[in-house]
C-alpha cells in the first residue's frame, strides 16, 4: 500500500472539506469525527511526514475517500434537482449526466 496514494487521498479530502484558508485543522477534525481516522494520522499524511502506512489504515483512508466522493456526488445531484425544480430548463440535463 502506497504512502503517496494515502497522502494524496488525505490531501484531497482536507482540501475539499476546508472552509477556507486556515481551516485545514478544522477539516481534519471533522474528517476524524466522520471516519474515525486519527487527527495526527491525517496530519502526518497531509504534511508528507508519514514514511509508511499500515494496510488497515490505508484501507480505511481509501474507504473514507470513496465515501467522501460519493457524498459530494449526492450533494451535487440534490443541488441539480433543486435548481431544476426552481428553473425548469432542459439544458441542465447535461450537468446531471456529467455528475
Amino acid at each position: 500500500m502506497s504512502t503517496a496514494v494515502a497522502t494524496d487521498y488525505v490531501r484531497r479530502m482536507v482540501a475539499k472539506e476546508s472552509r477556507g484558508p486556515g481551516d485545514p485543522e478544522g477539516a481534519m477534525a471533522r474528517l476524524e469525527a466522520r471516519y474515525g481516522i486519527g487527527f495526527w494520522q491525517l496530519s502526518h499524511l497531509r504534511g508528507g511526514r508519514a514514511k509508511t502506512v499500515e494496510v488497515g489504515l490505508f484501507a480505511r483512508i481509501r474507504s473514507a475517500y470513496l465515501d467522501y466522493c460519493e457524498h459530494q456526488i449526492r450533494l451535487l445531484e440534490h443541488e441539480i434537482a433543486v435548481e431544476k425544480a426552481i428553473h425548469e430548463d432542459d439544458s441542465l440535463a447535461d450537468l446531471e449526466r456529467e455528475a
